[in-house]
């Protein structure tokens, strides 16, 4: 039986609660740290506006983060020479300590949430989590075979 529009409403207002709370998270303290820090992690060096655009944060935050993570020592911020504008980033190895430690406290402060869960009810939510993103992933490579808005009303 497929859902009704009233379960996806709900679904939706359930998922957009979480959601917020994640992205407020990204823009404050430690959580917003380890985002930036892991989005360094996988690269020699960064500059802001990319990290703003992977991170969906406006310029403002990364900055923030960016300078207070400097001021302890978990990135190098370096001019880039052929852009007076811009600057690139790079982790340092006391931010990758930072990052891993971080990560380690996110994660059990997910346990904390889930800590009167069954493991069967987290192994649920989390295949139900992928199925969703999949389904969402499927959904808009659909609407993008068909080509420009007013083509694929036609089809």
């Amino acid at each position: 039986m497929k859902p009704s529009i009233d379960d996806v409403q709900e679904m939706v207002t359930a998922l957009m609660t979480v959601v917020g709370s994640i992205e407020r998270a990204k823009r404050q303290g430690q959580a917003g740290h380890l985002f930036l820090l892991q989005a360094l992690a996988g690269r020699e060096r960064s500059r802001p506006s990319e990290l703003s655009a992977e991170l969906g944060l406006h310029q403002s935050s990364i900055t923030r983060h960016v300078q207070a993570l400097e001021a302890i020592g978990h990135v190098e911020v370096q001019a880039d020479p052929a852009d007076g504008r811009s600057c690139f980033v790079r982790l340092t190895d006391t931010g990758r300590d930072e990052m891993l430690r971080l990560a380690q406290l996110g994660l059990a402060r997910f346990a904390g949430y889930v800590d009167d869960w069954d493991a069967s009810d987290v192994h649920t939510l989390t295949e139900l989590l992928n199925k969703l993103e999949s389904s969402k992933a499927e959904s808009v490579k659909r609407r993008s075979l068909g080509g420009r808005r007013w083509q694929q009303r036609a089809a």
